[in-house]
């Protein structure tokens, strides 16, 4: 009886529903209507708005704990998917991560954070020491090299905190978000949030995943010479005769380019948080970015010359640049497509847009654990402690279901890359491409 009083709708009629103010998903076949709900969103009106209309279970599956579930009834509408099918790789994908949460591998976090937080205090003593305290050239050096490093491994945790409860309380991880990010880095925590919970969600989508809309300095395919439109931004990337020229030698200013990338960030931080838009915790955030911005400039000035400010600088950024480096190497030459994220093969794209950095064990504190980039994009609240652990089987799941797992070297990474940007560069020299008018302010990537 229970089962003739269920109400049906068809994946034709839930798609739509899949806009602002109108937005409806299904979970495990049961049709939820988040219209009004999705701006409190924790993860972004974003994610929910790139996925409307459709079956969602296996990203909520993969960024939701369990308790999560009880949240849901509210915004039941009585209505299950009629053609509702789960996948043989869905199947075997939510085993996983249903034996991940018996055995208690999202919360065992061994640590790390505690290291990785007591080496960031200790390198920042001993930069403060290195600029103040001595009078060498040499030390100074050190110091500004040093500080990138610590860039690096406080991004780290800012990275882990988002994704999961990095320390005792929420508060606590709160916290260490604005501490490691906001005050640390000059980085908030709040673009990031944005930005990367729709990269998770859109992996290497062309339109939807903002990672790879670097126009006018980077397009990773051809297919950004047709002015696409950012769903992310809401406006056309431009392909016009100052993309053409710099996108043509693009294999050769990549690196260049990644030492100076801190600069865009810090320019995105600053449109966010002054912007228009909903930004949760702006007063926080704001505050956190004024403290970067009292001790990054008192700290440079205790340099004795502009000489050596600049070399500061300069060397702080280029260390730092292996980190921009790295997440480019695990997604530029990976699979790309147009168009919005698909709930029925979300663990297929997240498989195709990835690529692994192999390394030994004792390198995975310089990586920050996401050398296992599809590890964690398939299972983004697993402690990264646990991603080395937990890649045999995803690499056999792979295996079973035909899907790419590609684990390259470092070098390997580059290469392909490289080659991935030289493609695309020989291919905008082709002046029959057709091109509009220069839109110098596109070089930022900025946003209203």
């Amino acid at each position: 009886m229970e089962g003739q009083n269920k109400k049906y709708i068809s994946s034709e009629e839930l798609k739509e529903h899949n806009k602002s103010g109108d937005l409806w998903i299904s979970i495990q076949g049961k049709v939820y209507n988040v219209s009004d709900w999705a701006k409190d969103h924790p993860g972004g009106e974003v994610p929910l708005l790139n996925l409307a209309g459709q079956d969602v279970t296996d990203a909520f599956i993969a960024y939701h704990p369990g308790s999560a579930w009880k949240y849901l009834d509210p915004f039941f509408t009585g209505y299950h998917l009629r053609d509702f099918k789960v996948s043989e790789v869905s199947k075997d994908y939510r085993k996983l991560v249903s034996e991940f949460a018996k055995v208690g591998l999202f919360e065992k976090k061994e640590h790390v954070t505690l290291y990785t937080l007591s080496s960031v205090a200790v390198m920042f003593s001993i930069v403060v020491y290195g600029v103040i305290g001595c009078n060498s050239v040499w030390a100074h050096l050190g110091a500004a090299l040093l500080l990138g490093l610590l860039w690096m491994q406080s991004t780290y945790v800012g990275h882990d905190s988002g994704h999961y409860e990095v320390m005792s309380s929420p508060g606590y991880n709160k916290l260490a978000q604005i501490l490691c990010g906001n005050c640390m880095t000059g980085i908030s925590i709040a673009w990031w949030k944005w930005t990367h919970n729709a990269h998770h969600i859109s992996c290497n989508s062309l339109d939807y995943d903002p990672d790879l809309q670097h126009i006018p300095v980077f397009a990773v395919s051809t297919r950004f010479f047709n002015s696409i439109k950012s769903c992310f931004y809401g406006r056309k990337l431009v392909f016009d005769s100052l993309s053409r020229f710099l996108i043509s030698y693009q294999h050769f200013t990549f690196y260049p380019v990644l030492c100076f990338a801190r600069v865009n960030l810090y320019l995105q931080t600053l449109l966010l948080l002054f912007s228009r838009r909903k930004v949760p915790d702006r007063a926080f955030n704001i505050m956190g970015i004024l403290v970067f911005w009292v001790w990054f400039p008192l700290l440079i000035s205790s340099l004795p010359n502009w000489g050596e400010r600049v070399m500061f600088v300069l060397a702080s950024f280029a260390v730092c640049s292996i980190q921009h480096l790295q997440f480019c190497l695990n997604h530029f030459s990976a699979d790309v497509y147009e168009g919005p994220p698909n709930g029925n093969d979300w663990f297929e794209k997240q498989t195709g847009g990835t690529l692994d950095i192999s390394c030994s064990s004792w390198m995975d504190w310089f990586f920050g654990g996401l050398q296992f980039q599809l590890e964690h994009h398939l299972f983004p609240r697993l402690p990264r402690a646990q991603l080395r652990k937990i890649s045999p089987l995803v690499i056999d799941l792979c295996k079973k279901h035909n899907l790419p797992y590609r684990s390259l070297t470092f070098v390997e990474a580059n290469l392909w890359t490289l080659k991935t940007l030289r493609t695309a560069a020989l291919q905008a020299r082709n002046l029959s491409n057709p091109s509009s008018q220069n839109l110098l302010w596109e070089a930022f990537n900025t946003h209203g």
